[in-house]
């Protein structure tokens, strides 16, 4: 497929084609300050040139600890734009899982916030790294030879951001080929430790085209996403996917349902971008009903139910539903705005162009023919370059002939369209039946009473398995355990209903994901123990 023929395909170039067809078009608005194209065109170009004065140059792997706004998407392009690479850091992370992330990318220059939200980044930095208040690299992190933070806590080996900039460097021109690393994406696995992923320019670029054209973006939309931008539904589907159709990116630091649809209305926003949990947050906030917004469309990874209260509630009637992991960089399968309601709501999707998709019994190894269950192999144009110095992950993730395992469960339909069943560690096994958690949750969250679920599965002596529901009641409801469970009986098969149901006040107790995710392993750990307690 000749994608040189169709998008851009380096950040760079993204940004330039935009800055000359949209240039007073807003590029990023965020509590950190706005930007149009034209002065984000012109910053990327300083940052370029202070880059490359400090010995940043092809290959080179810079670190990024900074929340969402203009300074991180024009440092994320800068670095690009010399051949070298960003390692973007979680700004949940503790000090141990930084200095890890940091060490294991060989990063040899950091940029951080001195302080975000409730991190205080400057002192877990003197507690990993010593040197930054005498003199670097310090041995702790060898690779690490500069630090320029954000704020005004500046240890005196590091330097400021003005600092930084002051140097005056003269012009340099971008350097970047579609083949080069633009990211090394961090994800946990069934691993002990994070992998990089090692995703270039065409990788990327590609994906965020297609993913924007699929999603309906067009010139002067404005699109609001809070996914956090060191994650790839950040980079990818929302800063690239902007870049790549002048569109207007609206952002947040943390997502909080009341604020963004604030925003949403305020801003006169045409699309989100959102998961089950960010939907239903939206959805049922007690100021959705008083705001009045513009939206067209959104971008949801999310169950059929949920997708159908986006296009009803709302208004997003163009709402598409997207599959995909950071090893795809990230998108695989997504429907487009343009496709008729039902294909849209039911969550059955089109591979992107020239990306090939196949299923096979995660057991036996057998290709599964249409209609069945198997695991979601893919290959194509996004699939990542391998893990960064994990020669065994890589090899097991990727088979000589191209294609990566997904660790993913789905169907293909005889039209080749791919429904998502779940991943295939969170496969609840009763009996002889597989059970997908998110076809259980799908069905509670139709209850008039219940606000949002999360299923597991618990050990079971004559079952192997069974799912055990947690569900948050819609405010000033009431619902016990064994009403919900006789509702849930009556429309789902045996095998499938949850044996046991408890309701929480919310799940932030048994923590979330930066990308507000439920963590079900945390889950899955209090329903053992409940049982266990009795």
């Amino acid at each position: 497929m000749n994608l040189e023929a169709i998008c851009p395909l380096t950040a760079d170039a993204a940004l330039r084609r935009a800055a000359a067809v949209g240039a007073d078009v807003q590029a990023v608005v965020s509590a950190q300050g706005n930007i149009t194209y034209a002065e984000l065109d012109a910053e990327v170009a300083a940052v370029r040139a202070a880059l490359a004065a400090a010995g940043v140059g092809r290959g080179d792997h810079v670190a990024v600890c900074l929340g969402n706004g203009p300074r991180w998407v024009s440092l994320f392009v800068a670095i690009g734009s010399l051949g070298a690479v960003t390692v973007p850091v979680n700004t949940r992370l503790r000090a141990d899982e930084i200095a890890y992330v940091l060490r294991q990318s060989r990063a040899t220059l950091l940029f951080t916030a001195d302080r975000f939200l409730s991190s205080e980044f400057t002192a877990m930095l003197r507690r990993i790294c010593p040197g930054v208040d005498k003199a670097l690299p310090d041995p702790a992190l060898p690779d690490l030879r500069d630090v320029v933070v954000l704020g005004a806590d500046v240890p005196s080996a590091a330097r400021s951001w003005e600092d930084f900039l002051a140097a005056d460097a003269p012009p340099v021109e971008p350097c970047s080929a579609p083949g080069d690393v633009l990211l090394i994406q961090y994800t946990s696995g069934t691993t002990s430790y994070p992998k990089g992923v090692l995703l270039t320019h065409r990788n990327m670029c590609a994906d965020a085209f297609f993913s924007g054209a699929r999603l309906g973006l067009r010139a002067g939309d404005r699109f609001h996403s809070a996914r956090p931008f060191f994650h790839a539904a950040g980079s990818t589907l929302s800063v690239l996917a902007c870049l790549q159709h002048v569109t207007t990116l609206v952002t947040m630091d943390r997502f909080e349902a009341g604020e963004a649809l604030r925003l949403m209305e305020a801003e006169r926003c045409t699309h989100f971008s959102g998961n089950d949990t960010i939907a239903l947050m939206l959805l049922d906030h007690p100021d959705r009903p008083g705001r009045r917004l513009n939206l067209r469309g959104a971008w949801a990874a999310a169950s059929p139910g949920i997708v159908r209260r986006i296009i009803d509630e709302l208004g997003a009637t163009e709402c598409v539903v997207g599959y995909g992991l950071s090893e795809a960089s990230p998108n695989v399968a997504q429907s487009a705005w343009w496709e008729p309601e039902d294909v849209r709501a039911s969550g059955r999707m089109l591979p992107e162009p020239g990306v090939e998709v196949r299923l096979r019994n995660p057991e036996t190894g057998r290709e599964v023919p249409a209609g069945g269950v198997g695991e979601i192999l893919v290959r194509g144009w996004n699939v990542m370059k391998g893990y960064f110095e994990m020669p065994d992950e890589t090899a097991a993730a990727l088979s000589p002939g191209g294609w990566l395992s997904t660790g993913d469960l789905g169907r293909l339909g005889p039209d080749g369209r791919l429904e998502f069943v779940g991943r295939a560690k969170d496969l609840i096994r009763v009996g002889g039946e597989n059970v997908s958690p998110t076809e259980v949750e799908d069905c509670l969250h139709r209850h008039p009473k219940i606000k949002q679920a999360a299923v597991v599965g618990v050990p079971d002596a004559r079952l192997i398995e069974v799912p055990f529901a947690f569900v948050v009641l819609t405010e000033g409801r009431e619902a016990e355990p064994e009403e919900i469970l006789g509702w849930a009986r009556e429309r789902l098969a045996g095998f499938k209903a949850p044996r046991h149901l408890r309701v929480v006040a919310g799940f932030e107790e048994f923590g979330m994901t930066a990308s507000s995710k439920v963590q079900k392993r945390h889950l899955a750990e209090h329903a053992r123990k409940l049982l266990e307690d009795g």
